[in-house]
């Protein structure tokens, strides 16, 4: 399932936490793929608290507490890290990180948590949802085969990983234009992950954020950039974007562009490429300028291909959201591409 699907499903039985409906979510997925980087979204989305915990790091009494002798009784006292609603708030996510990387007699200490939202005495906030992930079998992690009574705890969904909610993302993010232009010219190279070879380094949506880390990083270092690149995304991928990246000096003028000069389209499909998401990139920092957003997409017409016109007004619309639809060069590039608008602008607009 698609991260932004992932994203309405964990909003939703985040606010469900009030009305008592909450079912607790285990995310399965590769490597790299964002599992923990949606519920850490949905948690900043709504202003509340995120405890991560990662059963696979205890032992069963660091969950269940310690006991401790009360008169003639014996009680157990509430590990601190477990979600209270006098130190944490009353809303929350507790995620369960790497869950099925625990030892089975953890995971079994889990169980009344998971289920019941208690621990013997304690109980889970009612407003707090209770989110997991974990690596799949054949990822080659460190896992252990999910016990049925924890698997019948949670509903399932595997996250997999799509080019256009990352592309989403990174706008959002300042990821470098040049990856995104990249990564459009090379969609399979979004996750290309192996379980069999068990690569060191590989590209995923998680490593291509390192990979921006590393133009920032070395881009007075051009010696060391190609390595830097290599130790992100792998070997191959690494080389690869290197001279993508190189070939991105010759690319026609930006902010001619975006004044409206007449600027002709490259010939190479890796420029069109890189001049797309180098004028989406500008377009956002422009604050959705009319002047700037109508200049491009006079520019997205002169594209030989007009798929790669919807491309860029696709992402343009990611970038700036439903001003786009104001600009009145707008109805005239969507009349000159009628035929070929498949693209579903509903689920962006809804996110914009």
């Amino acid at each position: 399932m698609r991260p932004f699907h992932i994203e309405t499903i964990l909003d939703r039985e985040f606010q469900s936490c009030g009305q008592g409906q909450h079912t607790p979510v285990m995310l399965w997925g590769p490597p790299g793929v964002g599992k923990s980087q949606i519920i850490a979204g949905i948690a900043s989305k709504h202003g509340v608290p995120l405890i991560d915990i990662r059963l696979s790091q205890m032992e069963p009494t660091d969950l269940r507490g310690i006991p401790f002798r009360k008169d003639d009784n014996v009680e157990w006292s509430v590990p601190a890290m477990l979600p209270d609603a006098k130190r944490h708030g009353e809303c929350g996510i507790l995620f369960l990180d790497e869950i099925n990387a625990a030892p089975p007699t953890v995971s079994a200490a889990a169980y009344q948590l998971i289920l019941d939202r208690r621990l013997g005495e304690y109980a889970i906030p009612q407003g707090w949802a209770i989110f997991a992930a974990g690596n799949r079998q054949g990822d080659r992690g460190v896992t252990y085969s999910m016990p049925a009574p924890l698997a019948n705890r949670f509903t399932h969904y595997e996250v997999e990983a799509n080019l256009d909610d990352w592309i989403g993302w990174a706008l959002d993010n300042d990821i470098d234009a040049r990856i995104l232009g990249f990564l459009r010219f090379r969609p399979d190279l979004l996750f290309d992950y192996d379980a069999a070879h068990n690569p060191v380094a590989f590209p995923s949506p998680r490593s291509w954020e390192y990979a921006h880390r590393a133009l920032a990083k070395f881009a007075d270092r051009p010696d060391l950039l190609s390595d830097a690149l290599q130790a992100s995304v792998g070997k191959s991928c690494g080389v690869e974007l290197k001279a993508f990246i190189d070939n991105m000096e010759n690319m026609p003028d930006i902010n001619a562009i975006m004044n409206g000069d007449d600027v002709g389209v490259p010939k190479s499909v890796d420029l069109q490429y890189g001049v797309a998401a180098a004028l989406v990139r500008r377009a956002k920092e422009a604050a959705g300028a009319t002047d700037k957003l109508s200049n491009v997409l006079k520019y997205a017409r002169k594209f030989p291909q007009r798929e790669m016109g919807v491309m860029l007004v696709t992402d343009l619309h990611r970038a700036v959201g439903k001003p786009l639809f104001a600009v009145p060069e707008f109805v005239d590039w969507a009349n000159s591409v009628a035929e070929l608008m498949l693209y579903d602008f509903k689920p962006v607009a809804e996110k914009a």
